[in-house]
């Protein structure tokens, strides 16, 4: 049963800032192989997943689980490379998805110390993370011959809008 608790922690996730950046059209292009695009979609839903396991395990206090989940969301050499390699042809991507990842580390310090508010605080400022990148980017499906002539030119070169 969830503890009374529960009801804030889910208003706070439902009602987050809006931003002037969440119009869809102002949405800047990711190049990515539609391969890239599928495990990116899948990853998306894991870190959703992480962030439902996180609510609900401390709606239960069992920072155990705040933590494990959280280490989902962290960030890993693993998880450097993968950002790495999908912002190759937008480095700003690349930056600020490793700066997520680097945020949701909070999550699992503060449930390491077992501090409820810190654990809500840590999950504010990942979720506004992930608004933002959501706000910022879109898909955009390319060939192997498109991937490999943005990958091989200047790094500094960013994608035009469409």
């Amino acid at each position: 049963m969830f503890r009374p608790i529960a009801m804030p922690i889910l208003l706070i996730l439902a009602w987050l800032p809006a931003s002037a950046d969440d119009a869809i059209q102002e949405r800047r292009p990711l190049p990515l192989l539609q391969m890239m695009a599928d495990h990116q979609k899948q990853m998306m839903r894991d870190h959703l997943g992480a962030v439902q396991e996180i609510v609900t395990a401390l709606t239960l206090d069992d920072f155990d689980a705040v933590q494990k989940a959280a280490a989902r969301l962290g960030y890993s050499d693993e998880v450097g490379k993968v950002c790495n390699r999908f912002g190759a042809a937008s480095p700003a991507f690349a930056r600020q998805a490793l700066a997520f990842h680097h945020t949701a580390d909070g999550i699992a310090a503060a449930a390491r110390g077992r501090n409820r508010g810190r654990v809500l605080a840590e999950l504010s400022t990942t979720l506004q993370a992930c608004r933002a990148c959501h706000a910022q980017w879109q898909q955009q499906i390319v060939d192997e011959a498109t991937w490999s002539r943005l990958v091989s030119g200047p790094q500094s070169v960013e994608p035009t809008r469409h």
